[in-house]
């Protein structure tokens, strides 16, 4: 009994493992890990935060010429340093995405986005006007992309997006935090 019963089952699973090549049951591949999926919230998040981050290094980019607070300059290029980076990973996970960038927030002015108007005032301000506007510019854009970056995590799908949401997020924080420091050591007008 012990041996038909060992025969049977041998013979049902050799059944089995021949019948599903039959019916189109095969064993799909399994190396490497599977592409990642995207939802509307990650693909959104992303091309908002391409143009955010793109206005505030521009604005950033402008400090060397017209800041004379050495300790904002320094602030400054730090930022204009991190958004660069910021930039290349954003366009990195876009292209993982398969979004095309469309820039469907080109000429826009969104809360947190640095508006082309401010970007035209800093080209013409020097010194502490200059101060202001980076300080007050950069500071709406932090917290935004804070914002931005928790509904992200929240609310995305794709692990990529949401880390670098989470890491964004992270550094936002920190700058928003230093520049609360800055603006408090500024001239009082």
């Amino acid at each position: 009994m012990q041996l038909r019963r060992h025969v049977l089952t041998r013979w049902s699973a050799w059944g089995v493992a021949l019948a599903l090549p039959a019916v189109g049951c095969t064993a799909q591949p399994t190396a490497g890990a599977p592409p990642p999926v995207f939802n509307a919230t990650d693909s959104a998040w992303i091309l908002l935060m391409i143009p955010m981050a793109d206005r505030a290094r521009l604005l950033t980019d402008l400090a060397p010429s017209r800041t004379t607070d050495p300790a904002l300059a320094a602030f400054s290029a730090d930022t204009a340093s991190a958004l660069r980076a910021d930039l290349r990973r954003l366009r990195a996970v876009l292209k993982l995405s398969g979004v095309p960038d469309t820039h469907p927030h080109e000429g826009h002015d969104m809360p947190g986005m640095v508006s082309l108007d401010t970007l035209r005032k800093a080209a013409d301000a020097n010194g502490q006007a200059f101060d202001r506007i980076l300080i007050e510019a950069l500071s709406a854009h932090l917290a935004q992309s804070g914002t931005l970056c928790a509904g992200e995590r929240a609310r995305g799908r794709a692990d990529q997006a949401k880390d670098l949401a989470a890491a964004i997020a992270k550094s936002a924080a920190v700058r928003a935090s230093r520049l609360e420091e800055l603006r408090a050591d500024q001239p009082r007008v």
